[in-house]
C-alpha cells in the first residue's frame, strides 16, 4: 500500500462514527461522580482545586469503561491513585526544566512499556501522563500540590464508591462474553448445515476464557450460571464439526445428512436460548420444535457408528449447557422447575458431560477454575512483562522510545513557541500514539478534527453566554457525560466532547478562552504531526514479521495435532490437559497471525516476501489443518481404552515435521513434508478405523496446501 493510500485509509477510519449500543446509565453514573467532586471542591476549596480534582474523577470514570475483567472500582482507584502520584511528582520537578524533562521522559517511557501488560494498562498510563502535563500547572506550592494530589485521588475514590453503590448490570461484561461464545457456537452450527467444513473463529471462546478468570473477591460473588457453560461450549465445537463433516461423519446427501442438518439447527436454537438466558440472567426457554428434534428416538435408527455417537454426545452436552445456564441462585421455585424440565428435554444423558468435567478437574488440578491475581500480586507480573519487552526488535520498546522522545520534543517546542500553554502539544502526542501505525495515524487525524469542532463549539458558547464559575462547571460535566456516552462510537466524536470539557473546566478557574482556543488547536495539530512523523522515522512494521507469525501458528498447530494423536497411543479421556494447553497455544498463535495480518494491511510498505494472496492461502491451509486435528479430538478415546501404538509415531512425525516446516517458513523457503507423508502411508496400512485413516490424510493435505501457497509468495 502506498503512503498516500495509507494516509487516506487511516484518516477515514479515524473519522468514522460507529453505531454502537449506548450505555446511558453508566455514562450518567460517571457524570454524577464528576459533578459531586467538582461541586464539593468548588464550594470548599475554589476553582483551581476543583479543576484538578475534576481531572481525577474524569480519568477514573474513563478507566471504568476500559475492556477489562477486573472489578470497576479497582480500575477507578488505580487510575486515581496513579494520576495523583504523577501530578505530585510532576509539580515537585516542574520548576526545574531539566528535572521535569527527565521525569517526563521516564514517565512516558514507562507508559509506553505498560502496553506489554495489555491495552487497559497502556491507555490508563498514557492518559495519566497526558493529564499530568495539565494538572502540574495548577498548584502554587508543594503543600498545595499535595492537596491537589489528594483531591485527584478523592475523585477516583468517589467514582469507585459510585460503582459499588449504584451498580449497573453487575457482571455484565462477563455475561456478554459468555453469551457471545455460545452465540458464536450457535451460528457455527447453523453454518455447518449448508457448509459442512465451515470455518470457526475462536476469538469469542478466547474472550470468554479470559472473562472467566476472577479475583478471589469476585469468585465469592460470581453468579452460578457463569461457572460452567464456557467449558461445555469448548467441548461442543469439535462435536459439531465431526457430526457435520462428510469425511468422518454422515454422507454428504441422504437421510443421514438430513437428520444431521436437523440436529445442527436444533443445536443452534438451544445454544441461542442459553446465550439469551445468560446475557439477561433469566431462565432458559427452549422452543418445543428444537426439543422434539433432540428427543426423537429416530436418530438411533437413521445415524450409525460415529455420527450416532457424536449426536448422542451433542445432545448430552446441550443438556448440560441448559442446566448450567440457569440462574439457579436467583430463580423462583416455579422457574427452577421449568429449568429442570428444560434440562431434561434437552435429551437423555444430560449431566454426563458435567460429571466428566468434574472427574477431569479432580484428576488434573490445572483444569480447576481460573483465578486472576489482585493488583498487588499483579505488579511483579507486569514488571516482568515490561522487562521482557526491553529487547532489540520489540515493537513495544520502539513505541516507548517514540512516545518519550515525542513528548519531550513537543514540550520543548510548546515552550519555545509564542502561544502559551505549551503542554497541549505533548499531551496530544501521548494520547494518540499507539504501538501500531494505523491507530496512531487514525487517532491523530481524529483528535485534530474533534479538537477543532469541540473548541469552536465551546468558544462560541463562552463568547455568547459568558458563563460564570458554576455554569462553566455544569457545562464541563455535561460535556463529560457526552464523552462517556459516545466514547465507544468513535474517537473523533469523543474528542469533540473532551475538547469542550477542557475549555469549560479551565475557564472555570480563570483561564479565558482567548488563552486556550487558538493555541490549543495549533498545538494539538503540532502534537499530532509529531506523532505521525515519529512513526514514519522510527516505525515498527508488522509486515516484515508476518512470516514469523505464520511460522509460530504452524508450529503451535503441529504441537496441538501431535498432542491429540498422542492421546490415541495413551488414552487419557476427553479432559486431557496437555491437549487443552496445546489447543490454547494454537489459538493464541492464530489470533496473533490474524491481528498482524490486519495491521499489515494498512501499512505503507511492500509485502517483503509474503504477498496478500500467499498470506490468504497459507491462513486457509492452517485453518484446515486445525480443523482436521479438531476432528480427531472430537473422538478421543476414554481413559482406559485400548491404546493405538501407531499413534505415537504419528504424533512424533507431526511434531518434528511442523517444527522443521516452521523453520523453513522463517527462512523464506517452501517446506516439504516427505517424512510425514511416509508416516501417513504406513498409517493407512496399520489402521482400519475410517475416521483414524482419514484424519491424518486431511492433515497432510492441509500442509500441502500451505506449501503451494508459499511457493507463490
Amino acid at each position: 500500500m502506498s503512503w498516500l493510500r495509507a494516509l487516506r485509509e487511516t484518516a477515514r477510519s479515524g473519522l468514522t462514527v460507529e453505531r454502537r449500543r449506548l450505555a446511558p446509565a453508566i455514562a450518567a453514573r460517571g457524570a454524577l461522580g464528576l459533578a459531586l467532586v467538582v461541586g464539593f471542591s468548588l464550594a470548599v476549596f475554589g476553582p483551581a482545586v476543583a479543576a484538578s480534582s475534576a481531572f481525577g474523577a474524569f480519568q477514573a470514570a474513563i478507566a471504568t469503561f476500559q475492556r477489562s475483567w477486573r472489578p470497576r472500582p479497582t480500575l477507578a482507584l488505580a487510575s486515581g491513585g496513579s494520576l495523583a502520584v504523577s501530578t505530585f511528582l510532576g509539580y515537585l520537578t516542574g520548576a526545574h526544566l531539566l528535572l521535569f524533562l527527565a521525569l517526563l521522559l521516564l514517565w512516558t517511557f514507562l507508559s509506553g512499556l505498560a502496553w506489554a501488560a495489555g491495552p487497559t494498562a497502556g491507555i490508563i498510563a498514557s492518559s495519566n501522563v497526558a493529564i499530568m502535563l495539565v494538572t502540574v500547572t495548577l498548584p502554587t506550592s508543594v503543600a498545595t500540590a499535595a492537596g491537589h494530589a489528594v483531591m485527584i485521588f478523592a475523585g477516583g475514590l468517589v467514582q469507585a464508591a459510585l460503582v459499588v453503590l449504584l451498580p449497573v448490570r453487575p457482571w455484565g461484561a462477563q455475561r456478554d462474553a459468555l453469551a457471545d461464545a455460545l452465540a458464536a457456537e450457535a451460528d457455527y452450527a447453523r453454518r455447518l448445515r449448508h457448509d459442512p467444513v465451515a470455518p470457526f473463529d475462536p476469538v469469542p471462546l478466547m474472550t470468554a476464557r479470559s472473562a472467566a478468570a476472577v479475583t478471589p473477591r469476585q469468585a465469592r460473588r460470581r453468579p452460578a450460571e457463569l461457572h460452567g457453560p464456557r467449558r461445555l461450549a469448548e467441548r461442543i465445537r469439535p462435536v459439531l464439526a465431526s457430526l457435520a463433516d462428510p469425511a468422518v461423519g454422515a454422507p454428504a446427501e441422504g437421510p443421514q445428512r438430513d437428520r444431521v442438518r436437523e440436529l445442527l439447527a436444533a443445536a443452534g436454537t438451544v445454544l441461542d436460548a442459553a446465550a439469551h438466558a445468560i446475557r439477561h440472567g433469566k431462565p432458559v426457554r427452549l422452543p418445543p420444535a428444537a426439543v422434539s428434534v433432540l428427543r426423537t428416538p429416530d436418530t438411533g435408527t437413521i445415524l450409525a457408528d460415529r455420527p450416532h455417537r457424536a449426536a448422542l454426545r451433542l445432545i448430552a452436552l446441550l443438556g448440560d449447557v441448559v442446566e448450567t445456564a440457569e440462574p439457579r441462585t436467583e430463580t423462583s421455585p416455579g422457574e427452577a422447575r421449568t429449568a429442570e424440565e428444560a434440562g431434561e428435554d434437552a435429551g437423555a444423558g444430560a449431566g454426563a458431560g458435567a460429571a466428566a468435567d468434574a472427574r477431569a478437574r479432580a484428576a488434573h488440578p490445572s483444569l480447576a477454575a481460573r483465578t486472576r491475581p489482585t493488583l498487588l500480586r499483579l505488579a511483579p507480573v507486569v514488571l516482568a512483562k515490561m522487562r521482557a519487552e526491553v529487547r532489540p526488535g520489540s515493537p513495544i520498546l520502539r513505541h516507548a522510545i517514540r512516545v518519550s522522545a515525542v513528548a519531550a520534543a513537543g514540550y520543548l517546542l510548546g515552550l519555545a513557541l509564542p502561544f502559551g500553554h505549551g503542554y497541549w502539544a505533548p499531551m496530544a502526542s501521548v494520547m494518540v500514539m499507539r504501538p501500531d501505525f494505523s491507530q496512531t495515524y487514525a487517532r491523530s487525524v481524529a483528535r485534530f478534527g474533534g479538537t477543532l469542532v469541540g473548541v469552536a463549539l465551546a468558544s462560541g458558547v463562552v463568547q455568547t453566554a459568558h458563563p460564570g464559575t458554576y455554569l462553566s462547571a455544569a457545562l464541563a460535566v455535561l460535556c463529560a457525560f457526552g464523552m462517556y456516552l459516545l466514547m465507544r462510537t468513535g474517537y473523533a466524536v469523543s474528542q469533540v466532547c473532551v475538547a469542550a470539557y477542557v475549555v469549560f473546566l479551565l475557564g472555570m478557574e480563570g483561564s479565558g478562552v482567548t488563552q486556550t482556543v487558538r493555541e490549543r488547536v495549533l498545538l494539538t495539530l503540532l502534537g499530532g504531526l509529531l506523532a505521525m512523523l515519529s512513526y514514519a522515522v522510527y516505525p515498527a512494521w508488522e509486515t516484515p514479521r508476518l512470516r514469523g507469525r505464520l511460522a509460530d501458528w504452524l508450529a503451535a498447530s503441529g504441537r496441538y495435532a501431535a498432542a491429540v494423536a498422542a492421546r490415541y497411543a495413551d488414552p487419557a479421556g476427553p479432559g486431557s490437559p496437555d491437549v487443552r494447553e496445546a489447543l490454547l497455544a494454537a489459538r493464541a498463535a492464530r489470533v496473533a497471525w490474524h491481528d498482524a495480518l490486519g495491521l499489515a494491511g494498512h501499512e505503507p510498505v511492500r509485502h517483503r516476501g509474503l504477498s496478500h494472496a500467499a498470506a490468504e492461502g497459507a491462513g486457509h491451509a492452517l485453518a484446515e489443518f486445525g480443523r482436521a486435528a479438531m476432528l480427531l479430538e472430537a473422538h478421543l478415546p476414554e481413559r482406559g481404552a485400548p491404546p493405538l501404538p501407531a499413534a505415537a509415531g504419528l504424533a512424533e512425525a507431526l511434531r518434528e515435521t511442523t517444527e522443521r516446516g516452521a523453520k523453513a517458513v522463517r527462512e523464506r523457503t517452501v517446506p516439504v513434508w516427505d517424512d510425514l507423508r511416509e508416516t501417513v502411508a504406513a498409517w493407512d496400512t496399520e489402521v482400519t478405523d475410517p475416521l483414524l485413516r482419514k484424519a491424518p490424510r486431511l492433515l497432510l493435505d492441509a500442509l500441502d496446501e500451505l506449501s503451494a501457497a508459499l511457493s507463490d509468495a
